[in-house]
């Protein structure tokens, strides 16, 4: 492989997962793919490790609009090392070890990126824990510093809290020194959230979690919501927040919120935003920061990352079925 500045390592011929059109897990299937000559202001990663995330399954069924006709490699986070540098990067060299995410061609062996939505790792963080939290733990990041700044005494609801995102969560909005109850479907990922920093676990299969929060909150609410659920969840969010609340909608796991209408705010002043990671990681003094200050927590004991499935990059199908069945807890890792 040749670079516009001649410095590569030599690879092997590859693959990628893609998906042929719009649908369900069915449509993912192997195509090869062989050099790749970085343009200028790209690096060539050789994947080590790819994350696998819910947005990926928003895009590959067609809520997301699709940058292809067809043939869409999806993935939104990996980890690996330098294979290979375009003219004009600097802050990068062919053996680095980096992790990056960005939505769109992950699942594969080796891709082609912009050189400045990758960082570089530090030694304390493995590939595998970095593919497991670029998306989740920056998504984290952001929630609780810019989407609402979380202080200490702060009450919060999160949903999904068993889920990648929401394990993180807790133990990040612990560390901050909030107050943090949590949604979660059954007995055991109940129990895995409250072992991941949340104070309260409300098991929504059994209980109303607006009774729930308004029990523990005093009829009060909590200072914010951070709801991925969507359609299932929103109109009792709402609900959820305090007077002069903030709630936070940054997914729609179980579809988007159709019947929302701006007069619904009025039930309590509330501010509502919808934030995407992308709109933060295209800011490069903040993913650099934010980075640096995610893998600290990691490095420090403060965020313990839970990966509690590993499977080859050809078995993402099979992942995706699980994933949106509801069946996983924690982050997923694809190795290569």
């Amino acid at each position: 492989m040749m670079t516009g500045s001649g410095t590569a390592k030599e690879m092997k011929m590859g693959y990628a997962m893609a998906a042929e059109m719009p649908g369900g897990a069915e449509v993912i299937h192997r195509i090869e793919i062989g050099d790749i000559i970085p343009a200028a202001g790209e690096v060539v990663i050789e994947h080590q490790a790819i994350g696998v995330n819910f947005i990926d399954i928003y895009i590959r069924t067609g809520a997301y609009p699709w940058p292809v006709d067809k043939d869409l490699v999806l993935g939104s986070e990996g980890a690996g090392i330098i294979a290979a540098v375009g003219d004009g990067v600097t802050h990068l060299a062919v053996g680095d070890r980096v992790a990056y995410t960005l939505p769109n061609g992950a699942y594969a062996t080796h891709r082609a990126i912009n050189a400045d939505m990758v960082v570089r790792l530090p030694d304390a963080i493995a590939s595998d824990i970095a593919a497991a939290i670029m998306l989740k733990g920056l998504t984290v990041a952001y929630l609780t510093s810019r989407s609402y700044a979380v202080g200490k005494g702060d009450t919060v609801l999160f949903h999904a809290a068993a889920g990648g995102v929401g394990l993180l969560a807790g133990q990040w909005l612990k560390s901050l020194g909030a107050r943090v109850i949590g949604t979660a479907g059954g007995a055991e990922k109940c129990a895995l959230a409250r072992a991941n920093g949340y104070d309260h676990v409300i098991d929504y299969q059994s209980q109303d979690f607006e009774e729930e929060v308004r029990k523990l909150t005093d009829g009060a609410g909590v200072d914010v919501v951070y709801d991925s659920v969507g359609n299932d969840t929103m109109a009792k969010s709402l609900k959820c927040a305090r007077r002069h609340g903030t709630v936070v909608n940054f997914g729609q796991s179980s579809g988007a919120y159709a019947d929302f209408q701006i007069k619904d705010l009025a039930i309590g002043s509330l501010y509502l935003t919808r934030p995407t990671l992308f709109q933060f990681t295209s800011e490069r003094d903040w993913l650099e920061s934010a980075s640096a200050d995610m893998f600290a927590k990691v490095a420090d004991g403060t965020l313990k990352v839970n990966i509690n499935k590993r499977a080859p990059l050809e078995t993402v199908a099979e992942v995706h079925t699980a994933l949106a069945a509801r069946q996983t807890t924690g982050c997923t890792v694809l190795t290569v």
